[in-house]
């Protein structure tokens, strides 16, 4: 009995990767399809005329609950249908944080990074400082939670269970990259005409970053408020120039080792403690 249990578990593990990255790969054809070809017209006509048309607005409104949320849309129908653990179960798994002074002071810790990497090689847009905190509180649910949700709470560890560190990383920062590549062919994106290759180098290092938050704390929502945090340093800088820049100043590519290098260390640290957990 207990055989067949294992079996039946490990059945669903490998069915809820499948699934989520079919759902992904369906949900981003969707977005790409109706938002980079059907409806980019009226996007490009709002840029440039600052018309509302029902055109727009659909365009906005797929963009806003489908194309940065695809990750959390396919956890959703994953937890609703494959799963069947319903909504509250999810936002549970979403919110859990086992040590909470660790998981604070480890976020906050890689929050740190981030901020004296802008405040060194940043060049302010002219934003009032305010507008940091508040972007930040619209990130977390909007950009944080809505990603990270997908990302590593549950593409990220279900890959450790089948493939080694640090592939598994870097088969995430892979999926990761692809999925955001449609907005470097969307004239009205802020990351059109930027560098793919300095993003690319950036989504590196941050899925090494995110993997060793989520290893050490275990807490999705630690992931989500770092994701929110890095992304609401546009708010006040040029995001693009900062973190997008290729192939950039030899200062900057030696804080990103740095940056990549804690990240190794804390992962490592992680997976040792586990190991001692274990009696490993």
């Amino acid at each position: 009995m207990k055989n067949a249990t294992t079996s039946k578990s490990k059945k669903v593990q490998l069915s809820k990767l499948w699934w989520y990255l079919l759902l992904i790969v369906v949900l981003s054809a969707f977005c790409f399809i109706t938002l980079n070809v059907l409806l980019l017209p009226y996007s490009i006509e709002y840029s440039e005329t600052g018309k509302m048309t029902a055109g727009y607005f659909l365009y906005a409104a797929i963009g806003l609950l489908f194309s940065t949320p695809t990750p959390f849309v396919a956890v959703l129908i994953i937890s609703l249908f494959i799963e069947k653990i319903g909504i509250r179960q999810m936002f549970r798994n979403i919110f859990r944080t086992e040590n909470k002074l660790k998981t604070i002071l480890i976020t906050a810790g890689f929050c740190l990074l981030a901020f004296v990497y802008a405040i060194l090689f940043g060049t302010p847009n002219g934003s009032p400082w305010y507008m940091f905190p508040l972007g930040f509180l619209i990130m977390i649910p909007f950009v944080g939670i809505a990603e990270e949700t997908g990302w590593r709470g549950l593409l990220q560890p279900e890959l450790d269970k089948r493939i080694k560190y640090p592939f598994s990383v870097l088969l995430t920062a892979a999926i990761w990259f692809v999925w955001h590549f449609p907005v470097f062919l969307d004239p009205t994106s802020n990351h059109y005409g930027d560098s793919i290759i300095g993003f690319g180098i950036t989504i590196f290092i941050w899925a090494f970053a995110l993997a060793a938050i989520y290893k050490s704390t275990k807490s999705v929502i630690a992931c989500a408020l770092y994701h929110a945090f890095i992304d609401a340093i546009g708010a006040v800088y040029d995001w693009n120039a900062l973190f997008d820049g290729f192939p950039g100043s030899v200062s900057t590519n030696v804080y990103r080792g740095i940056w990549l290098t804690a990240a190794v260390v804390l992962w490592i640290c992680a997976e040792k403690k586990e190991r001692h957990a274990r009696g490993i």
